[in-house]
């Protein structure tokens, strides 16, 4: 080892020291960080990010299901609608209408997404993959200042950046790119805080407002929690400075102006969140729900033994805690409870951190205090705090999965990992708890082999129930004969320089492992053929596909703009209608408008025709709430006639009929667009509440939402009891943020446009504002006098007037 030492240790730049086991300045002696330093380091993270993109390149793999199924339609979404100089606010293809610029998964908010979106619209899959690892190398780069900050060894450096990347939650739920992208921000986010502290610099201030909103904009719970966690850095500053009450005021207007540039980027995103959560399926969840997406205790045998539960078994034959093994509710799969970090560094954390102390030390305490919060949290109903913060901590409520909280413990790992290696270089392998006596010691050592013994006992005795227990111990023999090596490896060096060069070379093995235990894996890897939709259709995809857009064009000028429901298909066409632009009723997202879940029960996904519910409002396919949407269309996977005994089996003139794809016309629907002149007022939620759609005829008469009623005026309240001649009505141009539509009329009326009513919807009638009315118990409608008339209807979810609503709402906890 001592001959490698001297050809790599001048680009990192090592100054060696012995010194004492805890004294932080004595340990800091030196600058680690030269130039060269940091260019290796770069190097390093540039070099095993390169490797693991080309393990999903080289194989012709994708990172699968929500990134795929989720985040890259809404992706090419808003790459088109910018092509077209459009901002994409509202999207028409998804569960009838969505409002995108509210819903935190849409990418909108998201820079670098943004960014993508401007410089390669139509991105591929695969290029859609490395983006979103190079953001993970990003926040790796945030790793590597923070080790530069304490003067750590950049070794240690490149350890916790790559385990940062490619360890735990990071690698194993890859294709949640929401979450990927607020993980990605973070150690940024937090080396620009504690730079901006030390420095009590304005400029580092201003960066860190803006690096924790861009981090918070994904709005989901590891932003919340990292938020969390960035608050809990400032408090363990203030509590452990010298004179705390002078350290705050010194930088108490440097901590408001923080909060300030924050607030200014997120309170817009904020707003509209709130707002659509006010009106969305799921504004809170209960305890009950949440709980079971705890993290099982018995899943952090996954850090010593990877597939020790099948994890990584390609048949996926997992038999590990989840939704399919558990006999209470438990919404966790194999992707969730996926915790290995390296054998190198568990070694490190075990014996190193915990068995001798180090992660106790002065300088790492707060990461541990840090670890050991967030798997408190992270376990939930294994844990008798976690109800408590549900109950009193502000926010958690939102949420339905504490094992999010994984992420952070990822990044809690990773640190230590780094710092426990950079130990070991400067001082050496530890004695167990030097300062303690050797019975205090003893007893320490011995409680953490206690409770790693309960841990394996428990994880054998589980796989044991399911007659797996023979693969599980061989992997934990496995794992713990490569651990023997390594602590041997770790011990016998006894120059600083044989530590540095053995150090060296465990980082290497440790990329090498992260890469092929965790890039290109089974549970973060799908072949891209699977996703054929987005790119190289299926020949009878695409041939179904050309007969239901030639069926459409040849019926444009009857019925306009009709509404498909894509049901039964594989994942990828669930939201498929955003880059084919079809306006589908349906789609896969777990956000959607309350009262059209509650009418018309498109369910979560479409890809499972069980989770499609048909409602008294919603009884079939010909129903009068089917009609009103414009539903004309069906894309399923299978005929008619072998739908489940649920569903509705209405007679349909089938167009197209292949392999797992058929197509039917409905027949014909209400126009989207009419105006009507006899007023029936009504009750929407009653109607919701009592799934009973009322009858009306829908050529002349409208029905208007009781709380509407007091914007009508009273001649168009009054009716005309008479057939009024037929208005001309046609929709003159129809997008994705606005519609216009002509109308010629002898007599005052409502024109109702069949697009979802929601809040920031705003109309003009020839450049007049005029209130937008709630009609037909789902739908947009303005009183239009009688003559010729230009009618626009635009999302303006930006414009003070809703944005005041928002927050008087947000205030008051008041539904939309």
């Amino acid at each position: 080892m001592s001959v490698i030492e001297p050809a790599i240790s001048p680009l990192f730049n090592a100054h060696e020291r012995r010194g004492p086991a805890l004294p932080s300045r004595e340990m800091h002696e030196g600058n680690y960080w030269s130039v060269g330093a940091w260019s290796a380091s770069l190097a390093a993270l540039a070099t095993f990010t390169g490797i693991a993109c080309a393990v999903w390149l080289w194989t012709g793999m994708v990172v699968p299901w929500d990134s795929k199924n989720q985040f890259y339609p809404f992706f090419r979404f808003l790459g088109d609608s910018l092509q077209s100089g459009i901002f994409p606010m509202w999207n028409p293809y998804h569960f009838g209408g969505h409002p995108s610029i509210a819903d935190p998964q849409s990418l909108l908010f998201s820079p670098t997404m943004v960014l993508l979106a401007l410089i390669a619209p139509q991105a591929s899959m695969q290029m859609f993959d490395v983006w979103i690892l190079c953001q993970l190398a990003m926040g790796g780069v945030g790793v590597l200042g923070l080790f530069q900050r304490r003067n750590w060894h950049p070794l240690g450096a490149v350890l916790a950046a790559i385990i940062y990347m490619l360890g735990g939650s990071a690698a194993a739920r890859l294709q949640h790119t929401g979450i990927i992208l607020s993980y990605a921000w973070f150690p940024l986010a937090l080396w620009a805080l504690e730079a901006a502290l030390q420095r009590r610099s304005y400029g580092l201030a201003t960066l860190f407002g803006l690096l924790a909103a861009f981090m918070t904009l994904g709005r989901d719970q590891v932003a919340f929690l990292m938020g969390l966690t960035l608050l809990f850095s400032v408090a363990w500053q203030v509590l452990h400075a010298d004179r705390p009450v002078q350290w705050l005021r010194q930088r108490i207007l440097l901590l408001m102006f923080m909060g300030f540039v924050s607030a200014a980027v997120l309170i817009v995103p904020v707003l509209l969140t709130l707002q659509f959560l006010s009106a969305s399926n799921r504004p809170d969840i209960s305890y009950g729900v949440a709980a079971t997406g705890s993290l099982t205790p018995i899943n952090f045998i996954t850090m010593f033994a990877p597939n020790f539960f099948g994890s990584l078994n390609w048949d996926y034959s997992f038999w590990g805690p989840g939704y399919e093994t558990s006999i209470e509710p438990n919404w966790t799969d194999r992707s969730i409870n996926y915790l290995f970090i390296g054998t190198v560094p568990l070694v490190l954390l075990v014996w190193h951190g915990l068995a001798c102390g180090r992660v106790f030390a002065r300088d790492a305490r707060v990461f541990t205090l840090l670890v050991a919060l967030m798997a408190i949290y992270a376990i939930g109903r294994y844990s008798p705090a976690f109800e408590l913060i549900f109950d009193y901590l502000p926010g958690v409520s939102r949420y339905r999965r504490p094992a999010d909280a994984t992420f952070v413990m990822n990044f809690g790992f990773a640190i230590l990992a780094g710092y426990l290696l950079h130990r070991y270089i400067v001082h050496g392998v530890p004695k167990p708890w030097p300062e303690w006596p050797r019975v205090v010691a003893a007893a320490l050592v011995g409680l953490v082999c206690a409770v790693m013994a309960v841990l394996f006992v428990l994880a054998l005795q589980f796989s044991l129930e399911f007659k797996h227990w023979d693969a599980s111990l061989r992997e934990l023999l496995i794992a713990g004969g490569v651990m023997v090596f390594i602590a041997l490896a770790l011990i016998l060096p006894r120059t600083p320089g044989a530590r540095f060069a053995t150090a060296f070379l465990l980082v290497l093995a440790t990329m090498a492992e992260l890469v092929w235990r965790n890039a290109g894996a089974s549970f973060n890897s799908e072949p891209i053929a699977f996703y054929s939709v987005y790119q190289e259709m299926k020949p009878v995809e695409a041939a179904g596909l050309a007969a239901l857009r030639k069926d459409m064009a040849a019926r444009a000028d009857i019925d306009g703009f009709p509404r498909v429901e894509i049901l039964g298909l594989s994942g990828p066409w669930q939201n498929a209608s955003m880059m084919l632009g079809l306006e589908n009723t349906l789609g896969y997202n777990p956000l959607r408008i309350a009262d059209y879940e509650r009418a018309v029960g498109p369910g979560e996904n479409a890809e499972d025709t069980s989770l499609r519910q048909f409602p008294g409002t919603f009884r079939g396919y010909r129903s009068t709430l089917a009609s009103l949407l414009g539903l004309e269309y069906l894309v399923l996977d299978r005929p008619l006639t072998k739908l489940p005994r649920h569903v509705p089996r209405p007679l349909a003139t089938q167009i197209f009929a292949g392999e797992k794809f058929y197509v039917y016309r409905l027949g014909k629907v209400t126009p989207r667009a009419y105006l009507a002149s006899i007023i029936k007022p009504v009750d929407s939620e009653a109607v919701l509440e009592s799934h009973e759609m009322p009858e009306f005829d829908h050529a002349h008469e409208v029905l208007v939402d009781d709380a509407s009623m007091s914007l009508l005026s009273q001649a168009v309240i009054k009716g005309n009891e008479s057939a009024a001649l037929d208005p001309h009505v046609q929709i003159a141009a129809h997008h994705a943020n606005s519609s216009v539509i002509e109308v010629d009329t002898e007599s005052a009326g409502v024109l109702v446009l069949h697009d979802l009513y929601y809040p920031g919807w705003e109309v003009t009638v020839d450049g007049k504002p005029m209130p937008l009315l709630r009609v037909n118990i789902l739908f947009r409608g303005v009183e239009v006098p009688f003559g010729h008339h230009i009618v626009e209807f635009s999302y303006n979810p930006l414009s003070w007037t809703n944005l005041r609503r928002a927050a008087v709402n947000a205030l008051r906890g008041d539904d939309e």
